[in-house]
């Protein structure tokens, strides 16, 4: 009788209660449970994260299928390690149908407490090797509360169900990465400020699915992290910005060169420093001024691994624990390191690959480099810029100094404080870097005026060639001054 009541109660809620109408799209409650509804099943659904499924739940869940019945959270906990989780070889997937959520808030006393949110998804069954076969197709409404800060499912209506009678969900994502052999993207989406999309296509290494936590090794994307680690000591009146470095680090190649006493970190950060990219690619090997520190533009490596010993002489901390203190736990990057861990990252590591299809071998970096080689997720990387854009990890005064034209590199883009910027044009830049490694070709973007962003990971040498539709499409406007402004 209880059961029947609190459906009879939910029906009547949703369908004849005093709802505000649904909200808009682009609202911060849209967003943010659209993102809610995005992680619980790429990460609990699509790969079987029990935990995560336990915790985004309520205690006293009701879920009721129009096939299966009524369930309550053990029930469908059990359920789902049964029969959706046992067999890895042959696992069902969800994907939500694009523009069917609609969400409507739920208020006490004008007070929100939480939110009705409908939709239709779609189903499919992924084996290795093969393409997703297409299943059975739903609809959804999902009644979200807000318990202890946190979103949890409380109710959830399951029904409709049938076969797909052909209407499966052409994701364009799937055929640009088709038509462009793009082994395995990882893509976040940012929408005011929120990370409201995290999607990872393809495999680890051609057989096993990627999942929603996979890790990528970054190459340069790597740069603005171990920016935002020292200009967060620079906030903290730790290091000073403009100070030599010869009283921390003097590299032996140049020690006798008194050009090595004009390297500061502004100068190292905003790749002014006069060095080549890399040593080893002089045919000496050795590390050489080019040009005098501070009176031009040369993208760098070497500058920011001359910032890392300096820094990790003063504080006698690797930067590994340094990045650590200052920016992976203060914003829960937990998955994110330069340093590799056999036990922790061997399972979820994606294997990059050259433009035949060879894969690379593992970069497994036993000490930290401070230009290249990071490993990450999709969701630690959204984070990261996130925090970057609401200026959640330096002063003022500093945050100011970062996004500052610090030197020219082409017609409408400079270079500021471990980031490039892009003039757009009315008062709006973007923000933004790169990375390019063998098997690897990533990219970052911000928007600070709209809060927008954007993370695209590819595994392959030629993934910047989905660059371009994917920025043109996520970021409208905007991504198309900044492809125009890249390419002209």
């Amino acid at each position: 009788m209880a059961k029947r009541f609190s459906c009879y109660f939910l029906f009547f809620l949703f369908f004849f209660g005093n709802t505000n109408a649904q909200i808009d799209k682009s609202s911060e409650l849209f967003l943010e449970l659209k993102k809610q509804d995005s992680i619980f099943f790429e990460r609990g659904f699509n790969n079987c994260d029990m935990a995560y499924l336990e915790k985004s739940m309520d205690d006293n869940l009701k879920f009721y299928h129009d096939k299966g019945g009524f369930q309550d959270k053990k029930l469908f906990l059990e359920r789902t390690k049964e029969n959706i989780c046992s067999n890895p070889l042959k696992k069902p997937i969800r994907k939500v149908v694009p523009g069917s959520l609609e969400v409507f808030p739920l208020y006490d006393n004008g007070n929100l407490y939480g939110a009705i949110q409908t939709g239709e998804h779609q189903f499919y069954i992924r084996e290795p090797d093969k393409q997703d076969v297409l299943g059975g197709r739903a609809k959804f409404t999902t009644v979200w509360t807000k318990k202890k800060g946190n979103w949890v499912m409380s109710d959830v209506l399951s029904y409709d169900h049938g076969e797909p009678n052909h209407a499966e969900i052409k994701d364009p994502i799937e055929k640009l990465l088709k038509d462009n052999n793009i082994p395995t993207l990882g893509l976040g989406i940012i929408e005011n400020g929120k990370l409201t999309q995290i999607k990872v296509y393809g495999t680890l290494e051609g057989k096993t699915a990627a999942p929603y936590n996979s890790l990528f090794n970054v190459a340069s994307l790597t740069k603005p992290v171990t920016a935002m680690t020292v200009l967060r000591l620079v906030s903290l009146g730790k290091w000073n910005l403009d100070e030599s470095l010869d009283k921390y680090w003097i590299d032996p190649d140049i020690a006798k060169d008194p050009r090595h006493k004009k390297l500061t970190t502004r100068i190292i950060l905003s790749h002014q420093t006069g060095f080549p990219n890399w040593r080893w690619q002089k045919s000496d090997h050795k590390l050489n001024f080019e040009f005098d520190p501070g009176s031009k533009y040369q993208y760098s490596g070497e500058g920011y691994e001359y910032l890392r010993k300096a820094v990790e002489n003063k504080f006698h901390k690797s930067l590994e624990v340094l990045a650590k203190e200052l920016v992976f736990e203060p914003l829960d990057m937990h998955d994110t390191s330069y340093i590799w861990n056999e036990k922790k990252d061997a399972e979820r590591i994606v294997t990059g690959y050259d433009k035949n299809g060879k894969p690379y071998e593992i970069v497994k970096n036993s000490k930290p480099n401070a230009a290249d080689d990071l490993m990450t997720s999709v969701e630690d990387y959204g984070k990261f810029l996130i925090a970057v854009m609401n200026n959640d990890l330096l002063s003022k005064i500093v945050f100011k100094e970062m996004e500052s034209r610090q030197v020219d590199t082409k017609k409408n883009k400079y270079f500021g404080l471990g980031f490039e910027i892009f003039d757009l044009g009315n008062g709006e830049i973007a923000l933004s870097h790169g990375g390019s490694d063998k098997g690897v070709n990533t990219i970052a973007v911000m928007l600070p005026k709209t809060k927008q962003g954007l993370v695209i990971f590819t595994n392959v040498d030629d993934g910047y060639k989905i660059y371009e539709p994917l920025i043109n499409h996520y970021l409208g406007e905007a991504g198309k001054k900044i492809v125009k402004i890249e390419t002209e």
